[in-house]
């Protein structure tokens, strides 16, 4: 599984994109290609630069649930367009 980070100073932290509700939900990728093309439309529509990090997906389920963070896990078949606004979990 791969997340995307960034390590800009005042913006460190996994990239999250907020729902409609308002909660922040970090996007998982089961594909690092999926994750490294979602990073390039990120940094074409001007965000922060980001990184892909592959994460052990045991863990990375293990923390968001006892930090209670909404998780959204990306598969090859899924679209995704950048978001308007953007967010950082820390």
């Amino acid at each position: 599984m791969f997340i995307l980070t960034t390590t800009k100073a005042d913006e460190e932290g996994a990239f999250s994109v907020s729902d409609r509700t308002g909660h922040r939900v970090l996007y998982i990728f089961e594909q690092e290609d999926d994750a490294l093309r979602y990073s390039m439309m990120l940094d074409d529509e001007g965000y922060p630069e980001t990184d892909v990090l592959e994460v052990e997906e045991a863990l990375l389920m293990q923390v968001c649930d006892s930090r209670n963070y909404k998780y959204s896990v990306i598969t090859p078949n899924d679209i995704m367009v950048p978001p308007r606004e953007r967010s950082l979990m820390n």
